[in-house]
């Protein structure tokens, strides 16, 4: 890569996290109260080192062969974070448990039960979010509200699994204020996550908000944003 490509993806970056810093601090939040994930999905691993180099350490992949090969390429940057933001099937759990270091997507009992086999071979603890449909879109994954509570009990036989919070992908709106109703119920239903009474409930994070409209979703409490095109522009088309 050249160094006028590195330093443009470092640039976008700076450009972001000032963004993020400057909209936590008018939130009445600390300046790091909200972690910015960088979405590298379909970007080459020479754009993640850049943007590595650069200071960033949580990224974002949305499919589970894509993160294996690139967590494989990557093998030797150690302050690399992976953060599993996609749709996950269950047959392929295995390339993401213990990779990642927060799955955000989790939104399905028999998920949840190939997860803990998984994590329980692998004698470790996984970080999972659940995710959402708030706005009950039938082609977007998620529990709906009213199942929730329900899937949150479920982790009562998932020891090797730790329910870290919720994770939203409202519909999309040019207008960044359409989010705001359902950004604030998810901050909601996350504080009643915390009356479960289970132990691996720890339910610190909320997944929310991307490039249009993190804005918002900080003022209404996100922890985790995801930030894919205004650092690494647009994405190619998908191939596979």
């Amino acid at each position: 890569m050249t160094s006028s490509v590195a330093m443009t993806l470092a640039d976008r970056l700076e450009r972001v996290l000032d963004e993020l810093r400057a909209v936590c601090l008018r939130a009445g939040r600390g300046a790091e109260d909200a972690r910015l994930v960088a979405v590298s999905k379909r970007k080459p691993t020479e754009d993640i080192r850049a943007v590595l180099a650069a200071g960033q350490c949580d990224f974002g992949e949305n499919y589970a062969q894509e993160l294996r090969d690139k967590a494989r390429e990557l093998a030797d940057a150690d302050a690399i974070r992976w953060h599993y933001i996609g749709p996950l099937q269950r047959n392929k759990v295995k390339y993401v448990v213990g990779t990642a270091t927060l799955l955000h997507a989790v939104d399905d009992a028999r998920l949840l039960d190939a997860l803990e086999g998984r994590a329980a071979r692998a004698d470790l603890v996984q970080d999972v979010l659940v995710q959402v449909n708030l706005a009950a879109e039938p082609q977007k994954a998620g529990v709906s509200e009213a199942d929730l509570p329900l899937l949150v009990e479920h982790f009562a036989q998932t020891p090797h699994l730790r329910l870290r919070g919720l994770m939203l992908m409202p519909p999309y709106d040019p207008d960044p204020e359409a989010g705001r109703p359902l950004f604030r119920r998810l901050a909601r239903l996350r504080e009643d996550l915390a009356t479960s009474g289970l132990e691996n409930v720890v339910p610190k994070e909320l997944s929310m908000g991307m490039s249009h409209d993190f804005a918002v979703a900080v003022e209404e409490g996100a922890t985790l944003v995801r930030v894919g095109t205004a650092i690494f522009g647009e994405r190619p088309p998908k191939t596979w």
